[in-house]
């Protein structure tokens, strides 16, 4: 006859397991925090990558909502969010673009394949502005507010359902 206790440790890993599984559930990676939401966005550091024009801190508060989005060449799922950037872009949404941990040759290689959603776009090789930013990886897309201010963060690709789920909300209201 098997002893109780000899089942315990069988228990206890499958309630870690069962915990683990419950709290993926319950957390959208996409939905990362940022402490920066509604506050004034950190300065903007960039150098210039090939003939591009770097944003600046007046870019930023120029009275129209925009996009900050931190991209690298050798990140695959910047190449995912890519053609969505590129269909923002045409549908007027100004995108300031950051080129993340990147070398110039590859970035510029990659936008002349892809092609450029930026209005305007600089590069942070030793990742000043994206520490300040809180970037934790890329892609990182910061909706900031006509006044400078950073309204929300969104980590990881903008595909049509995130496009759709929380930027156009955001896009919609910027009138009010």
């Amino acid at each position: 006859m098997a002893k109780p206790l000899m089942f315990l440790p069988l228990i206890v890993m499958a309630g870690f397991v069962g915990a683990g599984y419950f709290a993926m559930q319950q957390n959208d990676p996409n939905d990362m925090p940022t402490a920066l939401a509604g506050k004034e966005a950190p300065p903007v550091q960039l150098v210039q990558l090939g003939a591009e024009v770097p944003f600046t801190d007046a870019d930023l508060r120029d009275g129209k909502m925009k996009l900050v989005n931190f991209w690298a060449s050798w990140c695959a799922p910047c190449r995912v969010e890519h053609p969505n950037l590129i269909g923002l872009k045409q549908d007027g949404i100004a995108i300031m673009g950051v080129n993340w941990k990147d070398t110039p040759e590859k970035a510029q290689a990659f936008l002349g394949e892809m092609g450029s959603p930026y209005t305007k776009l600089g590069a942070d090789p030793g990742n000043k502005m994206g520490l300040d930013w809180g970037v934790a990886g890329v892609p990182e897309t910061f909706v900031v507010d006509g006044e400078g201010r950073i309204v929300t963060r969104i980590a990881g690709p903008l595909t049509e359902d995130v496009i759709t789920e929380k930027l156009d909300p955001l896009l919609a209201g910027e009138g009010e």
